[in-house]
């Protein structure tokens, strides 16, 4: 079985910069998009077209032109449903969860502290809600957590740890929240299989030539739960796939 998230940082823009040739080529069985950007009514023609042997699942912000996720999957869901079922956090289209005969797929665009960390609070009692909902359904059945969780773990996950540390992403609260995480009962599929494996990133700064530089950070995800882990076959970073300031992830893992 074969999943890819990506942040696209817009999907409208990023269709005309070579999304349609990759999600064609990738032929993905799971799907996964961060930060649409777009409404469902702004859908048109050549993205019905492209989607078309998939079953689509969107999740669009109140506010327009803003955040919104999707889920794309050529096996129908036994169910779906959108949002963490908190009002607070249920606004901005961050979260879609499908459910399979055998698993959970949450596809999640996490909140982002922004500069001067002001929406750091706010994202610690993110942290915590949206970890109790994955537990909840880990309780059920195994669960694959997708998407730009905007946080680099360690120091190996960015270029450039020292000068970053304190800034929005790589905060000691954001690292221990994903570290609560992990020792919850959950496992960071890439480094599952590659722990030491350096120059491994998925977002780069649209300044001072970063991605040309590959000065990046690693914040795109797939986490799965523990007892699934064996299960992992592989987890791949789509580095040279240009279109957004992110690139797509992917896991490859055996289940359905």
């Amino acid at each position: 079985m074969k999943l890819i998230s990506w942040n696209v940082n817009g999907l409208r823009a990023v269709v005309t910069k070579g999304f349609e040739d990759f999600f064609k080529t990738i032929d993905a069985d799971i799907f996964c998009i961060q930060e649409t950007k777009m409404q469902i009514e702004q859908i048109d023609i050549n993205m019905q077209m492209l989607f078309k042997n998939y079953h689509s699942y969107w999740n669009s912000a109140v506010k327009k032109g803003y955040s919104g996720t999707a889920v794309f999957s050529k096996v129908e869901p036994l169910n779906v449903s959108y949002g963490i079922g908190i009002e607070e956090h249920d606004s901005e289209g961050r979260v879609i969860t499908l459910e399979f005969n055998d698993f959970y797929l949450v596809n999640c665009y996490t909140p982002n502290s922004k500069r001067e960390l002001e929406r750091l609070d706010y994202r610690m009692i993110w942290e915590d809600e949206f970890r109790n909902y994955l537990l909840k359904l880990d309780k059920i059945k195994p669960v694959i957590l997708c998407g730009d969780l905007n946080v680099a773990h360690e120091e190996i996950d960015l270029k450039n740890p020292k000068t970053n540390h304190r800034n929005a992403g790589f905060t000691d609260e954001e690292r221990d929240k994903m570290t609560k995480l992990l020792n919850s009962g959950f496992t960071d599929s890439f480094r599952y299989l590659y722990p030491d494996k350096e120059n491994c990133y998925s977002w780069w700064s649209y300044m001072a030539n970063a991605r040309q530089k590959d000065i990046g950070w690693r914040i795109d995800y797939f986490i799965v739960s523990k007892s699934i882990e064996k299960r992992i076959k592989e987890s791949t970073i789509y580095k040279e796939v240009m279109g957004s300031d992110h690139c797509p992830v992917g896991l490859e893992i055996e289940l359905i």
